[in-house]
């Protein structure tokens, strides 16, 4: 875990020293040339450089350790930072691509020599490009580490940070592109529209990566179940313990990257003692913290598993009892259980 973290943070400084240099170049050309497309590019670099800033904010601070007020730690602190990064790349980036667009399709702006922007737009490829490289290389790592493929791991990670440098880096690419068009159709043809549609395109562009990002970090705060893989997991190793009659219920929360809570009501076998399952729960937690390195805190709580009330509100939460593993590894329902 302190490696993705030293690796989240490598991806945020290379894409903040990029962002910051392409900015003053974009601001520059844009007053030289007279671009709206330029002019929503260096928006976009702007908004980029901030957002850098509350990334490596809430790295450090979600970084802090658990203390009374907070028992279970600041990891959820770093998916309100990463929510801002949304909000910012709408409200500075997108919306001022909008206004700029259709400013310039609503007048007649004439551009001086774009050549400038052509340079300008050029070594900001090729800068962007190598944060590009950083932050995928960095979502593809931590993708295959846990299992999933690209597009999975985007959509389930609990770790935004290197996500939301690698969308913003994308964004910023087809940008630069559409940016480039807008110039080239605007010198070839004479007519502003070109460049004030490329302003536009940018602000769209922008405005699906801020509603993607917002909805990641919106599902986080809110609190998602754990890796369905890691639950099986937990479910298994539980079933299989000689103390347990029954795996009554499991609820997992993430509330951190990589940390997870582990919540579980187990039936226990009538004929221990008091002692027999306080050492089994001792023992059990221990082996799924060695099993998942992501579960930080088990909860473990004994119950009868023919309990109407909590029946219904497992079967309410999953739609049905929680299956069990037999000794033949395939997942039995209720057969023998409580009807």
């Amino acid at each position: 875990m302190r490696n993705q973290q030293e690796n989240s943070t490598l991806t945020v400084l290379l894409a903040f020293g990029s962002n910051f240099g392409i900015a003053i170049a974009k601001i520059i050309a844009a007053v030289i040339t007279g671009s709206a497309s330029m002019a929503a590019e260096a928006a976009h670099s702007v908004a980029d450089t901030f957002n850098e800033v509350l990334l490596l904010t809430g790295l450090r601070r979600s970084s802090r350790p658990a203390d009374r007020r907070h028992p279970l730690g600041y990891g959820k602190e770093r998916y309100i930072w990463t929510l801002l990064v949304a909000v910012a790349i709408f409200g500075m980036g997108a919306l001022f691509a909008f206004v700029r667009g259709i400013e310039t399709l609503l007048g007649h702006e004439r551009e001086a020599d774009p050549t400038v922007g052509y340079i300008v737009l050029a070594i900001a490829f090729v800068l962007e490009a190598v944060s590009w490289r950083q932050a995928a290389r960095q979502v593809r790592t931590d993708a295959r580490d846990h299992g999933l493929n690209l597009l999975r791991y985007v959509r389930a990670t609990d770790e935004p940070t290197s996500v939301s440098v690698l969308l913003e880096d994308t964004a910023a690419l087809l940008g630069l592109l559409l940016a480039f068009g807008g110039l080239s159709l605007h010198q070839l043809t004479g007519s502003a529209f070109w460049d004030g549609l490329a302003s536009l395109l940018i602000g769209v562009i922008l405005t699906a990566v801020a509603l993607l990002l917002g909805r990641i970090n919106l599902g986080l705060l809110v609190g998602n179940q754990a890796d369905p893989r890691l639950v099986d997991g937990v479910r298994n190793l539980l079933a299989s313990a000689p103390e347990i009659e029954w795996v009554v219920d499991i609820v997992t929360l993430t509330f951190g990257a990589d940390l997870v809570l582990v919540c579980a009501r187990l039936d226990f076998r009538d004929t221990l003692t008091a002692g027999d399952v306080e050492r089994a729960c001792v023992r059990m937690a221990h082996q799924l913290r060695a099993a998942h390195e992501e579960i930080d805190e088990v909860f473990i709580e004994p119950v009868p598993r023919d309990d109407p009330g909590l029946r219904e509100r497992v079967i309410a939460r999953y739609g049905r009892p929680m299956p069990q593993t037999g000794s033949d590894g395939r997942e039995h329902g209720e057969a023998g259980g409580p009807g």
